[in-house]
């Protein structure tokens, strides 16, 4: 499944293809054994996938969009690679193989949720997090390297739009170079203090893309850069520097603003920290108290070799099964 899964190119805003192929699974899985299926729609081309046996009390949910650029699944006898292996389409197919698990063992109240949008503006979770179904717990899947994660670092992500007036080259007095404008406010972007936390370490600061200009001979009216800040503190102090570091060379538009998470751990499974952002900050708390566990390294996320190991892949069927069962018997032991 997880190859299967990879091989469907679903670069952001692309989902289409991979929503059907889980929406036809889930259904056929949920026709035999008692369950609802349900696309829920996002765009017109692009919808989340749904699935619950009796009424939740755990959902796992992670997403089904990748970063570029696509590549297909090879596999060698200790790993899958391709685009999405870890971020996160083994995951997908670990949450689905333990509910597969589950049901056969006769457990129900648990569902699972595939959402769009995660690597670009969180779309499918925001669609989510205004049509919840009572749960009380949420497990998130993202590589964690098989550890459930006490803590995520926030996200702000934003373009630098500089404006300025063409002319020819020759004679730039003419002009306004809106690519000089731009290298100005980034240079002072650079030069930021940025916070640190003791537990979520370092805000880090990533000038993802420039572009701009028509060519070497005219002076560029337009350039634009785009940013992602990981947040550890307050996003509205880091953007309020940004801004005044920006001044008026430049226009800064926000594009995503998500917070730094803190997260509970449970009784038996290792944990850590995670400098990544995830849905966590969208979808809590209308999905319920969130905890964070998935197989993989965000490390060989985002990369040509990106990969998972299939030992970790088939153990993490067992650790999603597990957390659903502690936590649905936690949630019987409140509703008591």
């Amino acid at each position: 499944m997880t190859r299967a899964l990879v091989d469907i190119e679903s670069i952001t805003e692309n989902e289409k293809q991979v929503g059907e192929y889980l929406l036809h699974y889930l259904s056929g899985l949920a026709a035999g054994s008692g369950g609802n299926v349900e696309a829920m729609m996002v765009t017109p081309n692009r919808f989340n996938v749904y699935a619950e046996w009796g009424e939740p009390v755990v959902v796992l949910s992670t997403h089904m969009d990748t970063v570029p650029p696509f590549f297909p699944s090879s596999e060698d006898d200790s790993n899958i690679y391709g685009r999405g292996s870890c971020d996160a389409k083994g995951i997908i197919a670990a949450m689905i193989a333990s509910a597969e698990k589950l049901i056969e063992a006769g457990t129900r109240n648990f569902g699972l949720l595939f959402v769009v949008g995660e690597e670009r503006n969180s779309a499918g979770a925001e669609v989510a997090a205004r049509s919840p179904r009572g749960a009380r717990y949420l497990i998130n899947g993202e590589p964690t390297e098989s550890k459930v994660a006490l803590g995520s670092k926030g996200i702000l992500r934003c373009e630098v739009i500089a404006a300025g007036k063409m002319a020819h080259s020759a004679y730039p007095e003419l002009g306004d170079s809106a690519i000089e404008k731009l290298l100005d406010a980034l240079d002072s972007i650079r030069r930021m203090p940025l916070p640190a936390d003791l537990v979520l370490g370092k805000t880090t600061l990533n000038i993802g893309t420039i572009s701009g200009g028509r060519a070497p001979n005219i002076i560029p009216d337009a350039a634009k850069a785009e940013l992602a800040i990981r947040l550890v503190s307050d996003g509205r102090q880091i953007d309020r520097a940004l801004r005044a570091a920006v001044g008026d060379r430049a226009e800064v538009k926000e594009i995503l603003s998500l917070p730094a998470m803190r997260f509970a751990a449970l009784d038996g499974f290792p944990t850590s920290v995670v400098a990544f952002t995830t849905d966590i900050p969208v979808l809590a708390p209308a999905w319920g108290e969130p905890f964070l566990f998935g197989p993989g390294s965000i490390h060989v996320a985002h990369t040509t070799q990106e990969k998972i190991s299939k030992r970790e892949l088939l153990d993490a069927v067992d650790t999603y099964a597990n957390m659903t069962r502690t936590l649905l018997s936690r949630g019987q032991a409140l509703h008591a």
